[in-house]
């Protein structure tokens, strides 16, 4: 019973860590702007994300996935 548990346990955990759809959704100002959709690990995605973040001459662009 405890070595069907243990291997439940890695399967839904290797389960988790693989590449998924996601959506980053760009903000300006607090008003929505763009999607796009990411396939990657929830990690990579929050990153490739991140990158769309700017702050030019007062404009805010916030990039979060969804």
């Amino acid at each position: 019973m405890k070595k069907l548990m243990i291997v439940l346990g890695v399967a839904l955990f290797t389960m988790a860590s693989c590449s998924k759809d996601w959506t980053c959704q760009c903000k300006i100002n607090g008003q929505i702007s763009t999607s796009s959709t990411i396939k990657d690990t929830k990690k990579n995605a929050e990153t490739k994300c991140d990158e769309g973040d700017a702050n030019v001459l007062g404009v805010v662009q916030d990039c979060e996935i969804q």
